[in-house]
């Protein structure tokens, strides 16, 4: 299977460097992506719309030959992002991993919560981070995580998605929470919360913990891997 691996923001496909070994090991493909405006802190992220990085999810997934199946993940703000992708090719994606993130309903942006600051959104401190969201990061890990951190494409706070394919909710998908339990994200739906609604109206869904904090590929690789193969043999 080809695993396309999205990642959050403020991060590159270098991010998955500790997750795709095992993964590869087990004889999959993986795809990390470096999305549109990522390629480095000077790269000129103006005028990059959320269709553009959409787009770019889109064309990995129209890049692996029919014949492959096509499993795609995404993390946190690149879970709604790769949603949005899989709502565009429903027939070709076998599985949809949601890594800490939640997928975005139609209309809504992927990054909505975040204020744009001359057209980027920046990292903040890590210090400014929940303890539970840096849960299992280590000094080392923490001064690595804010040296590979780029600023996003501001428009990712303000682009509305639009999708319109009903199909996106028989995806099969695997939701993996990370500084939440599954038994709180429950809570959550349950209370109506808006970021979760998406979550019940999909038909094949999943739903696992992995007890670290919200960066899973540096704070728990192997264990995170480990969930991935669990979620794409079973699709």
């Amino acid at each position: 299977m080809h695993l396309i691996l999205v990642p959050g923001l403020w991060l590159d496909g270098s991010a998955w460097e500790k997750v795709t070994p095992p993964l590869e090991a087990a004889g999959h493909t993986t795809v990390p992506l470096t999305l549109p405006g990522m390629e480095s802190r000077e790269a000129d992220r103006s005028g990059i719309s959320a269709q553009d990085v959409i787009g770019a999810i889109v064309a990995a997934i129209d890049a692996v030959p029919a014949q492959e199946q096509v499993a795609v993940l995404g993390h946190s703000v690149g879970a709604a992002l790769a949603w949005a992708a899989a709502a565009q090719r429903p027939d070709r994606v076998a599985r949809l991993l949601l890594l800490g993130g939640f997928p975005v309903a139609s209309g809504k942006p992927v990054a909505g919560f975040f204020e744009p600051v001359d057209g980027e959104i920046p990292m903040p401190p890590l210090d400014s981070f929940e303890d539970d969201e840096v849960r299992g990061l280590d000094e080392a890990m923490r001064a690595d995580l804010a040296a590979r951190a780029i600023p996003a494409p501001g428009r990712l706070a303000t682009d509305p998605v639009e999708l319109s394919d009903d199909r996106r909710y028989d995806i099969p998908t695997t939701v993996i929470s990370t500084e939440f339990t599954s038994a709180t994200l429950h809570e959550w739906i349950e209370a109506g919360e808006e970021p979760v609604q998406e979550l019940r109206k999909l038909r094949n869904v999943e739903y696992v913990d992995l007890d670290t904090g919200h960066w899973p590929m540096f704070s728990a690789p192997e264990e995170l891997a480990k969930l991935v193969l669990q979620a794409v043999d079973r699709g």
